[in-house]
């Protein structure tokens, strides 16, 4: 179940040719260990050991996709007008960020829009509040990209991946 959890989150994110070796081993590895589990139907503990396993898989597997971590984030960011140095930080960080201005129930807001590998997601959030300690923030994965800063080098990942 590890195995197919991170085939299907390959596979949702564009990694094919990786996605397809990990399903032959997947497939292995399942068939043995169903072959084990219909061979020995009259031990109860051989069912339970596989249901246990299957949950651990997944679990596991979760564990796994969240420390490899793949793929990007995007962070809408609204914090005081007046907090205009932020945009000028995080580029500095080597963040892509596209910043503008906008009215708030209080006043003028600053807006930005971040991009960030999904690796970085903690350390963004971290360092944001750090110096915006009352930023709304709100992150999500985009599904598609089309060019934009970072774009390059991910479009060339994809290509040899696929």
């Amino acid at each position: 179940m590890t195995l197919f959890t991170l085939r299907m989150i390959l596979v949702i994110k564009g990694y094919r040719k990786i996605a397809a070796f990990l399903s032959m081993i997947e497939v292995f590895i399942y068939l043995m260990g169903l072959t084990i589990v219909l061979d020995n139907l009259d031990n109860p503990f051989n069912l339970a050991a596989y249901c246990l396993g299957w949950g651990a898989g997944v679990y596991l597997g979760g564990i796994i996709e969240n420390r490899l971590a793949l793929g990007y984030i995007v962070f809408d960011i609204i914090v005081d007008a007046l907090e205009i140095d932020l945009p000028m930080h995080l580029r500095g960080k080597g963040y892509g960020v596209t910043s503008w201005t906008a009215e708030g129930k209080d006043g003028e807001r600053l807006c930005l829009k971040v991009l960030a590998k999904r690796k970085n997601e903690a350390k963004l959030r971290k360092f944001v509040t750090q110096l915006s300690p009352k930023a709304f923030i709100i992150s999500y994965e985009p599904s598609r990209y089309n060019g934009g800063f970072l774009m390059g080098s991910f479009e060339a990942m994809m290509k040899i991946s696929k």
